[in-house]
């Protein structure tokens, strides 16, 4: 869509191997609210058409960079001045004993495979999800809803949920809201193996106890799907995805990649970053297909922006949490603001929502945020990270102009942005930071 805004005259082409493309954050709501993958599609063919854009159905098989062709598994070949790789990601299956017994899953973007995990829970009796990540909650709380009546434990081997992307404080506020729709947590625990005869019947961990299922889903994270450009050749990452550099450009100037399939290197270092998020995807995306016949756009590292609503609560973050930041080497002064986010607090509608800033010592540069509570920190939090990609110092956030009503926000002399960076000021002049 991208590249047709730019260069309106060539000719371009997607092909996938999949017929029915899912919204990749919505899987794990058809397990729950959405109830069927088929109402979680992304309408490819239409968008395509409607922009001028051929559409395949077909499977790349090899790229013959000398010829400038790709092969596909129907026998056909096709031209390419320019190629965008965008394979993604597969998800994470570690070689556990046990791990071929039936009704053991992983989440795989492809419907007719979510589908059969849907109606393997309509007899499930005993669910035990591996990760406590962002798919591991979201999955659990759907599951919740779909099944009240049903076992739901989820295993981490961190010491807390959501461990990778929060603060302490925040992890603690969602593992509570878990545990009061009867979630069991079991956390600081790895699975050994996965015992049934047959199907699986228990998973094992390494603390000795063994948790009942007659169904596991795993939720460890993705991948990068890059086979198909090594096979061509091309020069692979730290993370084992396609090597890019800030334009997206692989080691072939001719080919580029984005998305879960690319490497990516973090914005505070500029080292490898693991990151795979839809939204990164997205704008990795609007970069390759700008700079593909004329180098427009640059990549600067990705921030990190995570959002999920658990029992109804926001939990958000961008940037770096404060433990990462310290082992980063930063010396990190926070500040937190809380209030209803509207004015009167009676007004309809009306939540808690809290925010915490992390800013830079000396310099006051924002590089990290975190927001739970109301739903509106959903969007808040996209805007915590436009201050972190601008750089933007405590002063900058204070003063910057906001819009209030009060249907809408907090009160302007209680809006938590605001006040979250005005805090951080006030409590390093406090210690002398």
């Amino acid at each position: 869509m991208t590249a047709r805004k730019h260069y309106p005259d060539k000719s371009l082409a997607l092909i996938r191997k999949e017929q029915h493309v899912s919204i990749p954050c919505g899987i794990p709501y058809t397990f729950g609210i959405i109830g069927s993958p088929m109402k979680n599609l992304i309408p490819v063919d239409e968008m395509l058409a409607n922009n001028r854009m051929d559409s395949l159905v077909d499977e790349v098989l090899e790229i013959d960079r000398a010829g400038h062709t790709v092969s596909t598994l129907s026998g056909e070949k096709y031209q390419y001045g320019k190629l965008i790789i965008a394979t993604g990601s597969n998800p994470v299956i570690p070689p556990l004993p046990g791990r071929e017994r039936k009704n053991i899953f992983a989440i795989k973007k492809d419907i007719p495979y979510i589908q059969e995990i849907i109606d393997k829970l309509v007899e499930a009796k005993d669910l035990c999800i591996v990760g406590c990540g962002f798919i591991g909650v979201e999955i659990a709380e759907e599951c919740r809803r779909r099944r009240p009546d049903m076992n739901i434990s989820i295993v981490e081997m961190l010491r807390h949920c959501l461990q990778l992307v929060y603060d302490k404080e925040f992890s603690l506020t969602a593992e509570k809201v878990l545990r009061e729709q009867n979630i069991n947590l079991l956390l600081d625990e790895r699975v050994e193996a996965f015992l049934g005869e047959g199907a699986v019947e228990k998973v094992v961990l390494n603390s000795g106890a063994e948790v009942k299922a007659d169904m596991v889903i795993m939720g460890l994270g993705a991948e990068a799907n890059s086979g198909l450009a090594r096979a061509a050749g091309l020069e692979i990452g730290p993370t084992k995805g396609v090597q890019v550099n800030r334009y997206m450009q692989t080691s072939d100037s001719d080919i580029f990649a984005c998305g879960d399939c690319a490497e990516k290197v973090s914005f505070f270092d500029g080292q490898p970053s693991s990151l795979k998020l839809a939204s990164i995807s997205t704008m990795e995306a609007r970069m390759a297909g700008a700079n593909l016949f004329s180098l427009r756009r640059v990549n600067d590292g990705v921030i990190g922006v995570f959002s999920t609503i658990l029992g109804g609560n926001v939990f958000a973050a961008a940037g770096l949490t404060l433990s990462q930041a310290e082992a980063l080497g930063y010396s990190v002064i926070v500040g937190e603001a809380e209030s209803i986010n509207r004015h009167p607090g009676t007004m309809p509608g009306g939540a808690n929502l809290k925010v915490r800033l992390l800013f830079e010592a000396g310099r006051y540069v924002l590089i990290g945020g975190q927001v739970t509570g109301a739903t509106s920190g959903g969007e808040l939090i996209n805007v915590i990270s436009a201050c972190i990609n601008q750089r933007m110092t405590a002063d900058d956030v204070v003063t910057f102009q906001t819009g209030t009503h009060p249907a809408l926000t907090a009160s302007p002399v209680a809006y938590q942005l605001v006040n979250a960076a005005e805090n951080a000021i006030g409590a390093s002049r406090a210690t002398g930071v």
